[in-house]
């Protein structure tokens, strides 16, 4: 992630994956199957498979406060179908609570005057 620049690259090339991948998951603890995961959030097969593997996706931790976040907003797209809502809303939070701002000051060359890290 070196060269990455803007937290636009971080959020879509590894924050996004990364909830995905955290949702997926969640959505198995709570007892769904992989076709019912890719349905939900309109991913193939394949992915959620490497998901679920861990063999796919960003290792970006969450904190154990987000994880919270993570799972209502699984608990969410199963009862309302409503995966892009939820996603958004993910990221909205973890930009709030400076999650992403710490992610790109660990792996990414800062720009000058950030507007989102101040």
């Amino acid at each position: 992630m070196a060269s990455l620049m803007f937290h636009q690259e971080v959020e879509v090339w590894y924050v996004l994956p990364a909830l995905k991948r955290a949702i997926a998951l969640k959505m198995r603890e709570m007892g769904l199957k992989q076709k019912e995961i890719a349905e939900k959030l309109h991913l193939a097969k394949s992915a959620v498979s490497q998901y679920l593997k861990n063999k796919r996706a960003s290792k970006i931790k969450f904190s154990p406060g987000f994880e919270k976040e993570i799972k209502k907003s699984a608990e969410n797209i199963i009862k309302r179908n409503n995966f892009m809502h939820e996603i958004e809303c993910l990221c909205k939070k973890f930009k709030e609570k400076g999650c992403l701002c710490e992610i790109h000051k660990k792996y990414c060359k800062l720009p000058l005057r950030c507007s989102a890290c101040g």
